[in-house]
């Protein structure tokens, strides 16, 4: 397992500085070099890294989210809120039921089948664009139509709408699970269950910061367990746990923005290795043979869901205080799936 460790963070380290160089984004390195080293490639990673990776994955989105929540100002939320939450459901439900229809055609795949895979694929992916947006607004670009925080915060919301509806295809494909209507009716449940578990979460940190003396890194420590606990937490329940760490991470940010500034340098140093594991994992998952059979018909399907997520963000958009330029480079910004 050490092993597979170096391998990861030697040329994942090497591929991102190669691609950046290259004026290309240093996570697609990653993944190629995940697509090499993965058992679909050379096979040389470690069984037991591969059987951890989703949990490995999950720590190194926490810390994004965590560092997207620290970086959150509350006027400027307000300020785009309503956008963001169209911006949170138009877009993957018209690629969620364009794939339907799109698979249901072309794979000849039945309805209920090709829904679940709609969704699947329409789902956002908040470890490609929560980085991308956090460099913006660390370089103050696009900040004064609120461009970045619009996608955060609409990105941070749009998998909760993704991972409904695919459960209510599976349930209608498995006869299992709650009644379709039901599980729609918990979307806001779900937004605001996250909501409110990260604001306490949040809340509890910041009362114990306030009455224990700690160090910077025991901060640090706090804070990400915190988010951890919050995280499982969430799960248990079936409320948004994902949302409810941007939310921990929001809160300390109002409680604090001293604290949260120290907190957020230090999680952004974190994040260099972090990011590593995430996207070379993510490229070990890949099996290139398996998509290479899916042929034109699968890059037919998702130029059509991309097509149709482009649209759902312009409508989400429509009668905004955004421009033309703005409004398309929300679209692409928006394109990255999970």
């Amino acid at each position: 397992m050490i092993l597979s460790i170096l391998l990861i963070v030697t040329f994942g380290m090497v591929a991102g500085r190669l691609f950046s160089k290259l004026n290309l984004p240093g996570l697609l390195g990653m993944i190629i070099v995940g697509v090499a080293l993965g058992p679909h490639g050379l096979g040389l990673l470690d069984p037991t890294i591969l059987e951890n990776s989703g949990d490995i994955r999950m720590i190194a989105l926490l810390v994004i989210l965590l560092r997207a929540g620290l970086g959150l100002e509350k006027d400027l939320l307000k300020s785009v809120g309503a956008i963001a939450a169209k911006m949170s459901a138009i877009p993957c439900l018209l690629e969620g039921f364009t794939i339907t229809g799109a698979a249901h055609l072309l794979l000849k795949l039945p309805l209920i089948e090709a829904g679940m895979l709609g969704f699947i694929v329409a789902a956002v992916s908040p470890a490609v664009i929560v980085p991308a947006m956090l460099q913006l607004k660390e370089r103050q670009l696009g900040m004064k139509a609120g461009v970045p925080v619009i996608v955060l915060a609409g990105a941070s919301i749009d998998d909760v709408f993704a991972i409904t509806l695919f459960s209510v295809f599976l349930g209608l494909g498995t006869q299992s699970g709650d009644a379709p209507l039901w599980q729609i009716a918990r979307i806001p449940v779900q937004i605001i269950g996250g909501v409110v578990l990260g604001a306490l979460a949040g809340w509890g940190l910041d009362q114990l910061f306030r009455r224990l003396h700690m160090s910077h890194l025991e901060r640090v420590g706090v804070t990400v367990t915190g988010a951890m606990a919050a995280l499982l937490v969430g799960e248990h329940l079936e409320i948004a746990g994902l949302l409810g760490v941007m939310t921990l991470g929001f809160l300390l940010l109002e409680k604090s923005s001293e604290r949260a500034a120290q907190l957020e340098k230090t999680l952004n140093q974190v994040w260099f290795f972090a990011q590593i594991f995430l996207f070379v994992l993510i490229g070990a998952e890949v099996n290139l043979a398996a998509a290479w059979q899916a042929g034109l018909s699968g890059l037919a399907i998702i130029a059509a869901g991309l097509a149709a997520r482009t649209l759902g963000v312009m409508i989400a958009l429509h009668g905004s205080h955004l421009h033309g330029k703005e409004k398309r480079f929300t679209a692409i910004a928006y394109l990255p799936t999970a």
